[in-house]
């Protein structure tokens, strides 16, 4: 493979590295990783093996370690070189920097300090499971890794239940089932749902099933590494709630409460509960005069 060997500019480059076949790198990452003069990461170990595999020598250069244990310490480093005009890149593990990985601090600390920031981008496993888990992608929530703690873990589910979008979360082997059963009764056991596994490795699986179906077919499978858990929105249609008074006031004319709501609900098949209330306030503005 040709390399090309850049000058340059000085700053932070964010460096995407693969989630699982080494080949999904991009030529910009390893010219970037080819030509800065400091690199940091993660896992030291890994980012040299990739380097290794794309025949990128360091040239004297060390691999600095920096993540969320290595404290202030290392983030110093980084900093005293970009202040001397030199390139830094830095890439986490696997993915994306900062997506659910280290980086923040670093980033934000360079922003502070005046220095530039840029990206050499690369894959994620949270926007790889989305196109692939066959669920809607025109509006999505990544929500991360949940709580471990049950009690937490059904809170943040409770919070994030109206999202009108995809929800998009990673989540370990031995917390997967307990996660899935929480899912199912907080966000409802009836919502479209997938698990993605070992995404652009060579046992790359994706389970598709309702949540309440989930477990099943999670249950008869050897699960390692990190997982993507993707769950639908709601099904519940969004009300307009201009149409609906509208709609509620001329029925109101022939129809008692009751019944109004029923015709409306009915007809665009929403919450009959959620109409009543309307309704009620509705009712309540006629008294008023509003």
């Amino acid at each position: 493979m040709n390399l090309n060997t850049l000058s340059l500019e000085p700053g932070l480059y964010l460096v995407g590295t693969p989630i699982g076949s080494a080949r999904d790198i991009t030529l910009r990452a390893l010219d970037v990783l080819a030509s800065a003069e400091v690199i940091a990461a993660e896992d030291t170990r890994s980012l040299r093996h990739l380097l290794t595999i794309h025949g990128i020598a360091l040239n004297g250069r060390r691999i600095l370690s920096y993540h969320d244990h290595s404290g202030a310490r290392s983030r110093d480093q980084l900093l005293e070189a970009l202040a001397e005009g030199r390139s830094v890149a830095y890439a986490s593990e696997a993915g994306m920097p900062l997506i659910a990985d280290p980086g923040y601090d670093l980033v934000r600390a360079v922003i502070a300090a005046g220095h530039p920031v840029t990206a050499a981008p690369g894959p994620t496993a949270a926007v790889t499971a989305l196109a692939l888990a066959g669920l809607p992608t025109d509006a999505f929530f990544f929500a991360g890794f949940l709580p471990p703690a049950r009690a937490a873990r059904r809170s943040r589910l409770k919070r994030l239940a109206e999202v009108p979008g995809t929800l998009v979360f990673y989540e370990s082997p031995r917390r997967l089932r307990a996660s899935i059963a929480d899912m199912a009764e907080v966000l409802g056991a009836g919502r479209d749902a997938a698990v993605c596994r070992e995404l652009t490795k060579k046992f790359e699986e994706v389970l598709r099933a309702r949540l309440a179906d989930l477990p099943d077919l999670v249950a008869g499978t050897t699960l390692r590494g990190e997982i993507v858990i993707l769950v639908d929105r709601g099904q519940e249609a969004e009300m307009d709630t201009i149409v609906l008074k509208r709609e509620l006031t001329e029925a109101r004319q022939t129809l008692s409460l009751k019944d109004a709501v029923d015709l409306v609900a009915g007809r665009h098949a929403i919450s009959r509960r959620d109409v009543y209330q309307l309704a009620l306030a509705l009712e309540k503005g006629s008294e008023h005069g509003e």
